[in-house]
């Protein structure tokens, strides 16, 4: 199977607990995903799959959306609600609109010091195992960027939220900081990621659709990304036979009507995306990845 997948991840899954289940639902190794996906959090889980792997490159920036819940009150070790406190509780004292005022200072382009348990290395080692372990966890400050950061609702104990973000922000770092903001202490409650770049959460499909529909090959097809969507920001030619014989060896090709462009998708037919190939001089393209 090439293509890819949009998954609605469950809670209690991790990224590659989703990335072994789908392996194990088409008997296929070739499987990878397009950003991780805390264990606790639920949603927009994009899979590539078989020839598709390669094109995981283009999206190691992609940008990412969340809807998630904050509680305030007290942190915890693992800044989200599976970790264990890590401080005394706290009654918090706040307005929405206090809460709002101090939400803005995320905003933009900031230093984040990443959780302690995470995936961030550690001379080589995740932090989340030496977390684990009790050991130091000598974590550096990031530089990450806030998109969007909207409090949406307070209770006087739980916001609920919006945000938009820059890859490798951590959003269980925000809810930390905004606590000690606060002067309450805070940690992630819930979080759901609605869209990973292009992949939007109203075309993902929980592993159970996966599974049900791999009994048939037209039914797996149908949960395919249409290769046509992919990489939108990238103009498409769809390519001669003669074209495309010659990307499959790897040889350039001449594009006359994408003279102007960086990188370009080659599709043969509607649903074929075979290439992507970048301009090498004029109307002169060379193959980056090969895909068919």
């Amino acid at each position: 199977m090439n293509g890819v997948l949009v998954i609605d991840k469950p809670s209690g899954f991790t990224s590659h607990d989703v990335v072994a289940r789908v392996r194990r639902i088409f008997n296929q190794r070739d499987v990878g995903h397009l950003g991780t996906l805390d264990p606790m959090a639920t949603g927009v889980l994009p899979l590539v799959m078989g020839n598709m792997t390669r094109l995981a490159r283009f999206y190691l920036g992609s940008e990412k959306r969340y809807e998630g819940v904050v509680r305030f009150g007290f942190a915890t070790d693992t800044y989200d609600a599976e970790g264990e406190p890590s401080t005394g509780h706290r009654e918090p004292n706040l307005t929405l609109d206090q809460l709002r005022s101090l939400a803005c200072k995320f905003h933009g382009v900031i230093e984040q010091m990443p959780p302690p348990f995470s995936a961030k290395k550690i001379n080589g080692v995740p932090a989340y195992k030496l977390a684990r372990k009790k050991k130091e966890t000598a974590l550096k400050p990031v530089q990450v960027e806030i998109k969007e950061f909207d409090v949406l609702e307070f209770d006087g104990a739980r916001a609920s939220f919006r945000a938009r973000v820059a890859s490798g922000t951590y959003l269980r770092s925000v809810a930390h900081d905004l606590g000690q903001l606060a002067g309450c202490g805070a940690h992630l409650d819930l979080l759901r990621r609605t869209s990973v770049g292009e992949f939007q959460l109203n075309e993902a499909h929980t592993l159970d659709e996966i599974e049900r529909a791999a009994h048939s090959a037209d039914g797996v097809q149908d949960l395919f990304v249409h290769p046509r969507t992919l990489l939108p920001s990238l103009p498409a030619v769809t390519a001669t036979d003669e074209i495309v014989s010659r990307i499959r060896h790897g040889q350039p090709v001449n594009l006359l009507e994408l003279s102007k462009s960086r990188e370009v998708k080659v599709f043969y037919g509607q649903r074929d995306l075979i290439a992507i190939a970048m301009r090498v001089a004029g109307t002169l393209f060379h193959p980056k990845i090969v895909l068919g």
